[in-house]
């Protein structure tokens, strides 16, 4: 190690500017004075940093691979120069143009006692010592290396052998333990903090406005949170609806059912911005509102909330809502919130509900206004508090489990009672108004069937004001269409007018009838926040409201693989480019297995083997010819009756268990095996040909999305883990093979025709010189498309990863994500197609645009 200095932080400081970054200079002290801490560390490359606390400093060293608890891997560990010990608790993206410029997470920490005296070993070169860690324990030792290069000491970090050494072959800790530790450090000082950490949330201090440093303090007490950058997306969790209370109240509390629109706020840097629950900006309707965050100073984060408009009671108003919105300003919405997912530079959807809810209560009430409130909780019983909200006019009761994480999809963990039936319907037609009434009659409703079908679901003439006629009237004029949307025009209204079913109204009504029409139904507003295509009949679940018993939190999926799994030869490289083992490849499925069965659920797969690595011959296998491996299962032989059974994945083990077995690559069929003849997807391959750079596949990709949303189709992205994009159009299931592969064509023609220069409808590589073949080949019977989260056999070993339509201009490549990086994506996990299952296309409207038309007698 280097000679003592005066300063022996002088190397430390010299690199870097404190105004820029926020890693401490210098100070520090542990309670122990023997700390150590491992930060994970995505710098230009992604390693580990080894410190240990002695003489005042962090003596460090920089691991490329990152410890391992195999006596066997002798670990390069380079020197480099001391840290102060305030530097073991860092958790933070360092910024750009830095030294070191990446994100660091805290990946374990604890204490260390020495074997002998440590500043001797330290001299000698031989430094033995035991650890006392969250993830790593026992004995080690740090033994130096002779090197010419004085400036840079190469040392090798060594497990010894005792109880808490492992097998490579059988536990990887960098692997199968890849996040954070910081929400489980030192238990005991934090329950001892506990109460400390309560009176500071819950009374604010006087100062305004405050600093995010200063709000953090509330987080370090509790040591919760995951260091991450703030994503651009970011999808609210959703309430499922109850038709009673939960058996106990105790692991709940319970906040008033806004009447209004779900908003987060996006605050980076001093700019707010709005989202609606569907990723749609509201940022210049709400300036008001974005003025008054920017003006309090808010930290940068996601805020959850609702905006809603009172009345003269003090009562939310939807149908004042509505008003508020037709002056410029929207001035009289006020936003009351109720979650904080993302706080400073740090990730709380894995802190329990209560701590992000009593650290959001702090930055709002620092700074009360009119226009900016806190949802407060209300002390009883669910049943009392519906019952008391019913009384005051309110739409009901909204209850969240207490420790329960926030999930951006809907969620048993957040439940809402409504005081009546109240949801939201699709406008397909109007009647002509009667006696002195202007604009129309009555609204025809519709909510979509499961197969995207728009079923009837009856009329409602009643709660308009003269406002609300004049204005829906324009809309519905600017709507109009020749025919009925709906799968069975209602009888009684013959001389109705139609309207393409884009306009969303909510209704209040007593009860449906048996027939599924509304009755006593009442105009409320109209919706502007969803889409048409989500909704459906709500209908409350009568289950038992009970704790899930698996994470939703894709961050925290850390699956092992299986003891009872016997992999063989897993030292053997798979990938030259890189030196990927088969272990690896066998762990990576292990760790992507509950995200990516969502996607291979009742679907036939298709295996792509290597058993002589990605450079040796591969075999395409979707068909049983030996004993299958665990987990994976033969369908039935009448799906097709040609040929031996066909393939599917039935559980999460089947994944590392098809990776012993030299599977690679796992491929879907567009097709359900419950309906194999109706495919439930299209898929568009934006496939590059030679001398396409990656941007001009950016913007290619951005033009299919522009097109299929002119054709009303709405649709998913994700990288191919190879050379471009797959977009995916989840469709209802009611065309066959032949159509759904005639259309995707029609549409790939048509895009090749219009913009020639980007596009091509013909395969091989001569035909795509410059330019990008959308392959919709994908679509026809047989043929299948690489899963989302699957590997691919190529070099690099990247993965195909779902991404949102606002993350296309920011992807580096179609391999951006690895077997190696891949932890570095699993935060997001499903999220960005959070919606998929609610999106199913029904393809008549999108073939009337194009001005399509089947070629066979399937059923459009």
């Amino acid at each position: 190690m280097s000679k003592p200095r005066t300063n022996p932080l002088e190397d430390y400081q010299a690199k870097r500017d404190f105004s820029a970054t926020s890693e401490p200079a210098s100070g520090g002290a542990s309670r122990s004075g023997n700390s150590f801490v491992v930060q994970k560390h995505w710098a230009s490359k992604l390693h580990y940093d080894f410190r240990l606390e002695l003489g005042g400093t962090m003596k460090s060293w920089a691991i490329p691979k990152g410890p391992s608890l195999d006596p066997n891997d002798k670990r390069m560990a380079v020197a480099v120069e001391d840290h102060p010990v305030a530097y073991a608790t860092f958790e933070g993206v360092i910024p750009a143009k830095q030294y070191g410029a990446g994100k660091v997470i805290i990946w374990d920490c604890g204490t260390w006692e020495a074997v002998g005296a440590p500043d001797a070993g330290l001299h000698a070169g031989n430094l033995k010592f035991r650890l006392h860690g969250q993830k790593l324990h026992g004995l080690w030792a740090l033994v130096r290396m002779k090197t010419r290069d004085e400036k840079r000491e190469a040392w090798l970090l060594i497990k010894e052998r005792d109880d808490a050494a492992r097998a490579a072959s059988e536990f990887s800790v960098v692997d199968q333990c890849p996040d954070s530790v910081v929400a489980s450090i030192d238990p005991l000082r934090t329950k001892r903090d506990a109460k400390v950490r309560d009176a500071r949330l819950a009374k604010p201090a006087a100062m305004t406005p405050f600093t995010a440093r200063e709000l953090s303090i509330s987080l370090d007490a509790g040591a919760a949170g995951v260091v991450a950058q703030l994503p651009d997306l970011l999808l609210p969790q959703l309430a499922t609806r109850v038709d009673k209370p939960p058996a106990t109240d105790s692991d709940w509390q319970y906040e008033i059912k806004f009447d209004g629109y779900r908003i987060l706020a996006r605050v980076a840097a001093g700019e707010v911005k709005f989202f609606t629950r569907n990723n749609n900006d509201w940022t210049r309707k709400l300036r008001h509102l974005g003025k008054a965050i920017a003006t309090a100073k808010y930290p940068d984060g996601w805020y959850d909330g609702e905006i809603v408009a009172l009345n003269a009671k003090g009562v939310p108003d939807f149908g004042a809502l509505q008003g508020a919105f037709a002056t410029p300003e929207a001035g009289n919405i006020v936003l009351y919130l109720f979650d904080l997912p993302y706080f400073d530079g740090r990730d709380l959807r894995a802190v329990p509900l209560e701590q992000r809810r009593a650290l959001l209560k702090t930055i709002v009430t620092r700074n009360t206004t009119d226009t900016l409130r806190f949802s407060e909780t209300f002390a009883g019983t669910m049943t009392d508090i519906l019952g008391a909200a019913c009384k005051l006019g309110l739409e009901g009761v909204i209850g969240k489990r207490l420790g329960s994480r926030y999930v951006s999809q809907r969620s048993s963990d957040w439940i809402k009672l409504k005081c009546g039936e109240r949801q939201e319907f699709v406008v397909g037609g109007f009647t002509d108004p009667e006696g002195s009434r202007d604009g129309f009659g009555a609204l025809l409703l519709g909510v979509h069937q499961d197969d995207g079908a728009l079923a009837y679901a009856g009329k409602v003439g009643s709660g308009f004001s003269d406002v609300s006629l004049r204005e829906i009237a324009k809309k519905l004029k600017s709507l109009h269409q020749a025919s009925s949307p709906f799968i069975r025009a209602p009888l009684e209204h013959e001389r109705a007018h139609w309207v393409k079913p884009e306009l969303l109204v909510e209704v209040s009504f007593s009860e449906w009838t048996k027939d599924a029409h509304l009755r006593n139904p009442v105009f409320r507003g109209v919706r502007s926040d969803m889409e048409a295509k989500m909704i459906r009949r709500e209908s409350p679940t009568s289950k038992p409201v009970t704790r899930p018993t698996e994470s939703s939190n894709a961050s925290k999926q850390t699956s092992p693989v299986s003891p009872s799994l016997n992999v063989t030869h897993g030292e053997r490289i798979v990938d030259e480019t890189t030196g990927l083992t088969k272990l690896e490849l066998v762990r990576f499925y292990s760790l992507v297995g509950a995200l990516m069965m969502p996607h291979l659920k009742q679907r036939p797969v298709s295996l792509v083997r290597a058993p002589a690595g990605f450079k040796g011959e591969l075999f395409f296998q979707k068909h049983v010819d030996k004993k299958l491996p665990t987990g994976l299962t033969a369908l039935d032989p009448a799906l097709d009756p040609a040929h031996a059974p066909l393939l599917t994945v039935a559980t999460a083990e089947g994944l590392p268990a098809s990776a012993q077995w030299n599977v690679v690559e796992f491929h879907t069929s567009n097709a359900l095996t419950t309906q194999m003849e109706r495919p439930n997807r299209l898929i568009f391959d934006l496939d590059p040909g030679l001398g396409v750079t990656w941007p001009h596949v950016q913007q290619a990709t951005e033009l299919v999305h522009a097109f299929l949303t002119e054709l009303e189709l709405i649709s998913f992205a994700k990288t191919s883990g190879g050379k471009g994009f797959h977009i995916v159009v989840p469709i209802v299931r009611r065309h066959d093979w032949a159509v759904a592969k005639d259309f995707s064509h029609a549409i790939v023609s048509h895009l090749a025709q219009t913009l020639p220069a980007y596009f091509v409808d013909k395969s091989g590589p001569k035909n795509r010189v410059g330019k990008i073949f959308i392959d919709y080949l994908r679509n026809g019977r047989g043929a299948t498309t690489v899963s989302a989260w699957s590997a691919r056999a190529r070099p690099g070993a990247g993965v195909s990863v779902p991404i949102a339509w606002n993350e296309i201009g920011k992807i580096k490549g179609a391999d951006q994500w690895t077997v190696r990086n891949i932890h570095s994506r699993l935060d997001q996990g499903n999220a960005p197609w959070a919606d998929y299952e609610k999106a199913t296309n029904g393809l008549t409207r999108a073939m009337k645009i194009l001005d399509y038309r089947p070629q066979t007698n399937a059923k459009t």
